[in-house]
């Protein structure tokens, strides 16, 4: 990581979420995500993001350790009318004033609620007091108003935590108050390489060189964030011109994506999924499944995906091995000989699928999704297959951990898979995430 994050100035931006189901999981976090995106487009830099429960000398704590070092924080949540939302009581100790109402915030506070047919609930307008010295925010999607004050020179801005309310205080008033105190920040710009199937720690290997350049620029950033079967290398940089900063990104995202090869799926987000769909609708193709260990996941990816119909024929669970023969033809002595967790198996399912279902390719799974092994089979035996008219592929993979992640693995390596054959592309030439070899197996 480079200093852009650890310096302070105008630019800078705390975030500090409240709400102790924050702390205890009840709740998963979405606004901290959701800010460091929209904060980050506009070229200010998020410098700093905090979790704390609800408790008046934690979040004045909180906001005391940043205010003074960063031009602006942002607060969400504690903003609600019930005993355990207490930003406004935090704010209040954090800047030395005294809690008052806001006419105004009790007056929309009752429009809101008249406006939906219901009385004002007793308490509810304890939501429109502020700190003395604190203007009002007023919340056009909600009942609960937030709160903006100066605070040793930071500006503190608190709003609701509820993620769509949130964003339109942010989008329609913090963001624009910050932006306009600062002047036009630095122009900031990111893009994402998405990487299938490899670990954390072989891209970051592969990418030792890009990031070596990378640490002797200070300009530029590099993060890593594993995803379920893959991984995003996120490449950011600051310039004095928005072109200037554009070229150097590529330069950086062009360099990486030569290090990694046919592991680099595409960029800023794409699933293996959506990359799949895309080559079969160049070419104007379809695609079938058929699926034992995973249930129909690789299916229920493809068909997640607006516009999917245009490509997925369908798909065939067969779970059962007789299933596998009567309705996917697989010849019953294969079966017999070698049982269901087969390479063979795997490839006439495939072509079973793509036959029955009239694709042009299939993908096909077989294998053993644990915990218990199946006769010689151990959890995490698999075989993923492909088949087209003329061609076709098989990978045998040896994949750790629970059910669940042996399941999404095996569904992630048949999207991989097919998406190497439709873009005539390599296999992997090391493990991918949690597979090793299959010695005499296919």
């Amino acid at each position: 990581m480079t200093d852009l994050l650890s310096r302070g100035g105008p630019d800078a931006v705390a975030v500090l979420l409240v709400g102790d189901e924050l702390l205890l999981g009840s709740v998963a976090d979405t606004n901290g995500a959701w800010l460091a995106q929209v904060l980050r487009a506009e070229g200010l830099r998020v410098v700093d993001l905090a979790i704390v429960p609800d408790d008046v000398a934690r979040i004045a704590q909180a906001l005391r350790r940043v205010v003074g070092w960063v031009g602006s924080v942002v607060v969400s949540g504690g903003l609600g009318p019930t005993s355990d939302d207490l930003t406004r009581q935090a704010l209040a100790a954090a800047c030395g004033c005294d809690l008052v109402t806001d006419d105004a915030a009790a007056a929309a506070i009752r429009s809101w609620f008249a406006g939906r047919g219901r009385p004002t609930p007793a308490g509810v307008l304890r939501m429109a007091q502020r700190p003395a010295c604190a203007t009002v925010l007023l919340n056009p999607h909600g009942s609960a108003p937030g709160v903006a004050v100066e605070i040793d020179g930071s500006l503190v801005y608190a709003v609701p935590g509820v993620p769509a309310e949130l964003r339109s205080m942010v989008s329609a008033a913090v963001l624009p108050a910050v932006l306009t105190r600062v002047g036009l920040p630095t122009p900031t710009v990111s893009t994402s390489l998405e990487v299938a199937l490899l670990g954390e720690s072989a891209v970051a290997a592969r990418l030792a060189d890009v990031e070596a350049e990378v640490a002797g620029d200070p300009s530029s950033d590099v993060a890593y964030l594993a995803r379920p079967a893959h991984v995003s290398v996120r490449f950011s940089v600051r310039h004095d011109t928005a072109e200037a900063a554009r070229q150097r990104l590529e330069q950086l995202a062009t360099r990486a994506e030569a290090a990694l090869g046919a592991d680099v799926m595409g960029r800023d987000g794409v699933t293996l999924a959506e990359v799949v769909l895309a080559a079969l609708q160049e070419r104007g193709q379809t695609v079938a499944t058929a699926e034992s260990l995973t249930g129909g996941g690789v299916a229920a990816a493809l068909t997640a995906v607006p516009g999917s119909s245009l490509a997925v024929r369908g798909g065939l669970v067969a779970y059962a091995t007789d299933v596998k023969a009567s309705r996917l033809g697989v010849d019953p002595d294969l079966l017999a000989r070698h049982g269901p967790v087969h390479p063979q198996v795997a490839q006439a399912m495939a072509e079973g699928a793509r036959r029955l279902l009239a694709a042009d390719w299939a993908v096909a799974t077989t294998g053993v999704a644990g915990p218990d092994p199946v006769g010689e089979h151990p959890a995490g035996e698999v075989y993923v297959a492909v088949r087209g008219a003329a061609t076709g592929r098989v990978r045998a993979l040896r994949l750790p951990g629970p059910r669940r992640w042996v399941q999404r693995l095996s569904v992630a390596h048949g999207l991989d898979l097919l998406r190497r054959v439709l873009r005539d592309l390599p296999e992997p030439t090391g493990a991918a995430v949690g597979e090793s070899p299959l010695p005499g197996r296919g």
